[in-house]
């Protein structure tokens, strides 16, 4: 958003949200109807993140009045989310289901009493009126501009399938059209929505200590400076500096850190952030509207203002393809009458003409290749949210992956058990039993390894149970005093850590594993390392990609030593780490201008500007975040890694088919447009060449279903 606001005062401008975009036209539309306001000085729509800046005086009133040409609502950016209806009740898409209702009832009729009987006709006639009136407003508005868009075409074509009788025909490319409309509408408001959600992470009041007053405020209301008491369990609603307190924060949707981080006095802390042990109290050093969390949704609606919707190839060429079928049809019809030739005979070949080049099979050949790729991934667990990612997918040239929760499971798990003096199952018992008291989100690693273990640790009696703040717990079992943290707290406690004990600490660390200690004040008894694992499916993937001509980079949060363990093992090409999330998106950028088609995949927060700057951000859609989720153009639904070679292979596929189509319908129009210069071409010839590409583009485009996992 930084070029817009450069343009608008930081004083006057105002933001607002526009529910009811459709197309990137409309939005250009209402920005320069805005910009006409009295009272406007200026104006800036951004329509991937659906709102306007407004700078200068107005009311709402006035600005639905100037989107009144396609009912946009407009609402203040600072009130409370309005509650959507749900899409499948929404009028445009009520529409779309009365005329496909209408569009069987009609073919069931033409099959009981055929296909020229007069209820046949009313009912495709009604299904054509009810699901193409809005297309047909604005086509024949065009049509009388000249401007031959892709409404233009749709009209043109179902206004010819009506002249020549095919009323089916023409009522099943409204259908068509309607549904692709209806499924653009739903992942765009879908891709809105992610914005607003982000807004959600952070607690909207917070407990605000003034002086000797306590109060809870609204986060607008907090003033840098002040004191805000955050207890266990609460996330943090302001960025700040701890001043009393020491705790754990996990800072995942912020950072993409795997393991929660230790905070006391001094320490920075961001809003979002989840609070999991002590109390703190903590400094206000930013504004709301300044907050990490603040600026990673201003990354999200910049990245997804730069990433306009492309128009479509068969857009463009309508451009050129109807008006020269219409000129050529009139020429045909009108010039060799006036040498001789028979009216009636050259008016038929012109009128044949517009037949042959109606572009119905043009139309269908790639949104039917578009579904049935979709389809065909959605049965294999791959949300793909629109035809335009599904091609940008085909063309990618870099992969970049987030790596906790994405390359690895996103959930510490127990890696190695290294004893000194003791039975192993025995220590760990104690281990587990121990931190069944702690809050400490490593504590759950220790319990799960027991449980699988299948060691009772019920049985082991825990006594004077101490939490160790920042370091680790004490507590005394069998009358014998044991330590469960950090390797520190044991140099604390014994003064020095033997040679050989350090070393293997020192090896494991290395291997971006954190090593807790179990151990008594004479002694260390066990160490035990925990680790976010790597995912089974990851390596493997990775290799596939490379051999694909795909370059692999990580991404991550987490610190180099960490990043470089798990790069090495899974085998990406390229590793950064400690990224904050404007460093992942200023990196993706990198690549896209290096590469033109990247693709992002990942699924925290910290995350979604880069998945929203990508050419194509991909979701891990079951452990993801809502936010990366939605910000994402697809999302892998069972966490499954191994199904994005899949989805690349389907896309390239996709995309040869797309071309075969385009280059079919094209070539069996020009072959029957040869036959008009014997004087051969007639309307069965003309009916045929546009039925038979149609059909051959449909049957093209199913081979797309015989592509596997």
């Amino acid at each position: 958003m930084s070029d817009q606001q450069g343009k608008l005062s930081e004083q006057e401008m105002k933001a607002y949200r526009v529910q009811g975009f459709t197309c990137t036209n409309c939005a250009a539309k209402f920005e320069n109807n805005v910009k006409n306001l009295s009272g406007v000085q200026d104006a800036k729509v951004n329509f991937g993140a659906s709102k306007v800046y407004v700078q200068g005086n107005t009311t709402i009133e006035e600005l639905e009045k100037a989107g009144a040409f396609e009912n946009l609502k407009i609402r203040d950016e600072k009130e409370q989310q309005v509650e959507r209806e749900p899409f499948w009740k929404q009028k445009e898409n009520i529409k779309v289901y009365i005329s496909a209702i209408l569009l069987v009832i009609s073919w069931f009729i033409g099959e009981q009493f055929g296909e020229e009987h007069i209820l046949t006709n009313i009912g495709y006639a009604a299904s054509i009126v009810i699901g193409g009136y809005s297309l047909f407003l604005k086509g024949l508005k065009n049509l009388v501009r000249l401007n031959f868009d892709m409404n233009t075409l749709m009209t043109i074509a179902i206004i010819g399938a009506a002249i020549i009788g095919e009323w089916g025909e023409g009522a099943t490319v409204v259908i068509l059209f309607a549904i692709s409309e209806a499924l653009e509408r739903y992942s765009m408001d879908k891709a809105r929505q992610s914005i607003e959600s982000l807004m959600d992470i952070a607690p909207k009041e917070a407990l605000i200590r003034r002086g000797n007053k306590e109060m809870i405020i609204h986060v607008n209301d907090i003033q840098v400076g002040d004191i805000m008491i955050v207890k266990p369990g609460q996330k943090l609603a302001m960025d700040g500096t701890v001043v009393k307190g020491t705790s754990t924060l996990n800072q995942a949707a912020i950072t993409g850190e795997s393991v929660p981080v230790t905070k006391t006095i001094d320490d920075e802390v961001f809003a979002g952030t989840l609070n999991e042990e002590g109390l703190l109290e903590v400094r206000v050093t930013k504004r709301v509207e300044d907050t990490t969390l603040s600026k990673i949704i201003h990354l999200v609606e910049e990245a997804q203002a730069e990433r306009a919707p492309s128009q479509a190839f068969v857009d463009k060429f309508a451009k050129y393809y109807t008006p020269a079928i219409v000129i050529l049809a009139v020429l045909i019809a009108v010039i060799p009458p006036l040498f001789g030739g028979d009216w009636s005979e050259w008016i038929y070949q012109g009128l044949a003409v517009l037949v042959v080049g109606c572009p119905c099979a043009l139309v269908v050949s790639t949104p039917v290749s578009i579904v049935t790729a979709i389809g065909n991934a959605a049965k294999n667990g791959v949300l793909i949210k629109g035809g335009i990612h599904l091609e940008e997918t085909g063309h990618l040239k870099a992969i970049a992956f987030d790596k906790t929760g994405t390359l690895t499971k996103g959930v510490p798990a127990v890696t190695d058990l290294v004893t000194f003096n003791g039975n192993k199952e025995q220590l760990l018992k104690v281990t587990a039993a121990i931190e069944k008291g702690s809050q400490h989100p490593l504590a759950s690693a220790i319990l799960r390894k027991a449980e699988e273990t299948g060691l009772n640790i019920n049985e082991v009696i825990v006594e004077d149970f101490q939490s160790i703040t920042g370091k680790g717990v004490k507590a005394r079992v069998s009358n014998e005093m044991y330590y469960v943290g950090s390797p520190n707290l044991f140099q604390e406690l014994h003064g020095k850590i033997e040679s050989s004990t350090e070393e293997h600490i020192t090896r494991m660390q290395t291997e971006g594993k954190t090593v807790m200690v179990l151990g008594t004040n004479q002694e260390i008894l066990s160490l035990i390392a925990v680790a976010d694992e790597i995912r089974e499916s990851s390596r493997e993937v990775i290799d596939k990609l490379n051999k694909y001509g795909i370059e692999t980079v990580m991404l991550t949060g987490d610190n180099e030593r960490t990043a470089l363990a798990i790069g090495k093992q899974v085998g990406v090409s390229d590793i950064k780490a400690d990224l904050l999330p404007e460093d992942k998106l200023n990196y993706i950028k990198e690549l896209r201008g290096k590469h033109q088609s990247v693709a992002m995949v990942g699924d925290g927060v910290n995350d979604a500007p880069a998945l929203a700057a990508s050419t194509v951000g991909v979701a891990m859609g079951g452990a993801g975040t809502d936010t990366a989720l939605e910000t994402a153009d697809i999302a892998l639904m069972s966490d499954d890694l191994s199904k994005l070679p899949y989805t690349i292979k389907l896309s390239r596929k996709a995309l040869t088919i797309i071309k075969q189509n385009i280059t079919f319908s094209l070539a069996i129009k020009l072959l029957a447009l040869v036959l008009v210069i014997p004087g051969w071409l007639t309307l069965w010839i003309a009916i045929f060449a546009d039925m038979g590409a149609t059909l051959l583009v449909t049957l093209n485009s199913l081979r797309l279903l015989k592509v596997k996992n």
